[in-house]
């Protein structure tokens, strides 16, 4: 497996600052970046298909002019998705313990199944740290103003989508 290639998971529904805070970071430290977007999602209360998804991240990365990060679904386990892009290295958010744990459980999972992929633990900036994608979609939902924590793309389409949820725009 490469070094050059990273692979940076997620289900990103919806991407926030804190996820793309990452990215832009990511994508400095490897010469290949692939954003990989989960298929389908275990969270309750998806918010954005993944189409949608993609396309958001993909108008992200384009407008900050990183040419070296791709976005492509994930539809599979993630280290098949690794072989597959010739990705030697998983990027991780770890935003506080409780991220940590979870986050630690799958890279020793992922360590097993394929011992020549590591994973790079990365921490958002700190005032980004405590967003989630989670608080993002709730905010949505009671009409309050998302602005602060996603990204222009995001923004753009929870405004469209969310139009009737009273979204302020700023």
């Amino acid at each position: 497996m490469e070094k050059h290639t990273a692979v940076y998971p997620g289900t990103f529904d919806p991407m926030t600052k804190g996820h793309f805070d990452l990215i832009e970071r990511a994508s400095r430290l490897y010469g290949r970046l692939v954003v990989a977007v989960a298929a389908t999602s275990s969270k309750a209360g998806a918010m954005f298909g993944l189409e949608d998804r993609m396309a958001m991240i993909g108008d992200d990365v384009a407008a900050a002019g990183l040419a070296n990060v791709e976005v492509k679904p994930l539809d599979s386990l993630l280290v098949d998705f690794c072989r597959r892009e010739n990705a030697g290295v998983v990027i991780r958010g770890v935003r506080a313990f409780g991220d940590f744990e979870y986050e630690f459980q799958m890279a020793l999972t992922n360590r097993r199944l394929a011992p020549d992929i590591e994973t790079l633990f990365m921490m958002p900036s700190e005032n980004l740290a405590y967003v989630t994608a989670s608080t993002v979609r709730e905010i949505a939902r009671y009409g309050g103003d998302t602005a602060p924590f996603t990204t222009p793309a995001v923004q753009k389409r929870i405004l469209e989508e969310c139009g009737k949820c009273r979204l302020r725009k700023t």
